[in-house]
């Protein structure tokens, strides 16, 4: 071949700046597009082996070899795939960005179909001058009658072409790396990053493997001695390559066993707690995914937020979490999603917009949302143990996809305060029932009320509670009166319950400190009651210095509960978000949404009735309003001092 010298030819609808430092963020992507075009060299030519266009030699082991050499500086990655002549180097080399894989499936589209062909990057060879002053190419084409050929660039738009050395079909990039990043000259960085993005890659792919080798064949000599003079039997070494060219996700379920899972999850995700349980994703149109989603072990409410899904296109990593594709709610999650489908030529908002793309989204979420309402219907008892681990994703997701809400609606669980596990139909069912023993009498007390404008609530009550040791108190008379809540105490059930009512009219959700309910409370006469609440608002407002001060007084059933605070709920929730969103402070304002409920049947408040000019009714009134509020939210630093010195105080009162 006559020596050529030229100019890199850049179309008109590439104009990129393919050489220059910032083609890719992360420079060490360079050596991900370097190993997948040998890799899909490799797959070209087993694809012209099976359609007889070309016979594989005897013995023939597809495979991609990565050196580093500190010394020289260099970096060569060696294939020993389908090559090139020289016209293809001028063709797909000298031409930037024209795809060698997008050519080849077009001349073979009738005769195989595109899987395995990775070769989607455009500019995956320009990377490499993103980190090398000057890449060399030598290539031999597996045509018969071929030459080889070198060529050489050092970073500009000018190239050089001559024959090449090269023995055997295939193509050695050699890279010389800049002074500025000899990081990737370095063995151990370089294996990071093959772990990185070739862990899966379809191909063995092995890293200075003639010096691997000479060093496994000392070590085998050495124990094989030993072994002869121990009189046991040796076991040589071989070298084993860097990545695994089967992954997990390619396998069909019924093939992989509970260990094989969890050992996949340990090695991708560094995680030594074992999930939960996992979905073995497989489509095959009208789109080709392959994946598994993994269930992690939370250890508290926050950890949830660390999941990670890392993006495959035919075995090769192309990023974590792309949200475009991936719902943003399943991040929460880890996994491997591998979709050979995906275009990857385009821009995040382009993905966005794709209508493809979000099938694939929707069809993620409905395997997912299959998955757990499946395992409720089947497997209630595990579905039960995993739920406190799960419900902080089940909620989110509920939040972020109407779809996945839809799906999901029957299927939330609720702890409830008897520590058993609860749907939203069993509360309809349950509210059913208690209607049903109680109709008779509504009906005649819906006839005898004289206020006919005011139209009554019908929606099912859920009450709630949020924090179980300062809400006990509440909790215990619930329990008296064979009362349920259910247990809410996630930073982010405040949205979740109002998402959860506008999605079932049917319900309305009220902490167990937002109402006094009449099933708690005895008959009594309401004119004697109104003169007792009188005289407890006027003792409350005085002592405490408050004449805004809200005070029912109500005869309890249960003789031990001396004072409560019933907060409204809506008020309640207004000032959560505010707090959610750092527009409040904890429980600002909501004095003005606060009642104080006395009960006028404990002896604390039935002293304070008949002894309004005793000395001590203020004191008792403080402590009553502060025991009232530490049920229902924490004092301040200052109420706090102030309710321990009084606590003393009232003791002392006792002793003399």
């Amino acid at each position: 071949m006559a020596n050529k010298k030229g100019s890199l030819s850049i179309t008109s609808e590439n104009i990129f700046p393919v050489i220059k430092k910032w083609l890719y963020s992360d420079h060490d992507i360079f050596l991900r597009e370097l190993v997948s075009n040998g890799c899909d060299a490799i797959t070209k030519l087993k694809k012209l082996n099976v359609m007889g266009d070309f016979n594989l030699p005897e013995g023939y082991h597809p495979e991609v070899l990565v050196d580093c050499n500190p010394t020289e500086k260099t970096l060569t990655i060696t294939d020993n795939g389908i090559g090139m002549t020289a016209e293809e180097v001028d063709k797909y080399i000298n031409q930037i960005a024209f795809s060698g894989a997008t050519d080849f499936l077009e001349k073979y589209k009738d005769k195989a179909d595109s899987e395995q062909i990775i070769g989607h990057f455009g500019l995956g060879f320009y990377s490499a001058f993103m980190v090398a002053d000057t890449v060399d190419i030598d290539t031999l084409s597996y045509k018969e009658g071929s030459s080889a050929v070198h060529w050489t660039c050092d970073g500009g738009t000018d190239y050089e072409m001559t024959d090449g050395s090269r023995s055997s079909f295939g193509t050695t990039i050699t890279l010389h790396i800049n002074e500025d990043v000899l990081e990737f000259c370095n063995e151990y960085r370089i294996r990071e990053i093959i772990e990185k993005y070739c862990s899966f890659m379809p191909y063995e792919i092995f890293l200075n493997k003639e010096d691997t080798q000479k060093k496994i064949d000392e070590e085998n000599k050495k124990a094989e001695e030993d072994a002869k003079k121990d009189n046991k039997e040796f076991t040589p070494k071989t070298i084993s390559p860097l990545n695994d060219i089967n992954p997990l996700w390619n396998r069909t379920p019924s093939e992989c066993t509970d260990d094989d899972y969890k050992n996949f999850y340990r090695k991708v995700f560094r995680d030594y707690k074992e999930p939960l349980f996992w979905i073995h994703l497989n489509m095959d149109y009208p789109f080709r995914l392959k994946g598994i989603l993994y269930f992690p072990k939370i250890s508290n409410q926050y950890e949830s937020l660390e999941g990670t899904i890392k993006l495959y296109n035919n075995q090769v990593f192309i990023a974590d979490n792309i949200k475009e594709v991936i719902p943003e709610f399943l991040m929460l999650l880890k996994g491997v999603i591998d979709c050979p489908d995906l275009p990857l030529n385009v821009s995040r908002s382009a993905l966005q917009n794709d209508g493809f793309v979000t099938k694939i989204s929707d069809y993620i979420t409905k395997k997912v949302a299959d998955k757990l309402t499946g395992m409720c219907k089947t497997d209630h008892e595990n579905y039960e143990k995993y739920w406190d681990d799960i419900s902080p994703f089940v909620k989110y997701g509920c939040l972020r996809d109407n779809k996945f809400c839809d799906k999901m609606n029957d299927y939330i669980l609720f702890k409830d305060i008897n520590d058993k596990y609860i749907t939203l139909p069993d509360l309809l069912v349950k509210d059913e029932e208690d209607d049903k023993e109680k109709s008779d009498s509504e009906v005649v007390e819906d006839n005898n009320s004289d206020d006919s404008s005011e139209e009554k609530d019908t929606r099912t009550p859920v009450y709630y509670v949020t924090n179980s040791i300062q809400q006990a108190s509440y909790i215990s008379l619930f329990k008296e009166e064979n009362m349920n809540a259910v247990i809410l105490d996630q930073v982010i059930d405040t949205q979740f319950i109002s998402q959860l009512e506008s999605r079932n009219p049917n319900y309305k959700f009220m902490r167990i400190d937002s109402d006094t309910m009449d099933s708690l409370t005895e008959e009594t006469n309401e004119e004697e009651l109104k003169k007792v609440n009188e005289s407890l608002s006027n003792i409350f407002k005085s002592a405490l210095g408050n004449d805004k001060l809200k005070v029912k007084a109500e005869k309890f059933k249960n003789k031990d509960v001396s004072a409560m605070l019933n907060v409204s709920e809506e008020g309640r929730r207004i000032n959560d978000m505010m707090k959610m969103y750092g527009m409040g402070t904890e429980n600002m304002g909501l004095e003005n949404e606060s009642t104080l409920v006395l009960n006028t049947n404990n002896e604390l408040v039935s002293y304070l009735i008949d002894n309004t000019d005793s000395e001590y009714k203020d004191e008792f009134a403080k402590q009553l309003y502060d025991l009232a509020v530490l049920q229902n939210h924490p004092l301040s630093a200052d109420e706090m001092s102030e309710f321990v010195n009084r606590s003393n105080r009232i003791m002392m009162h006792l002793i003399k």
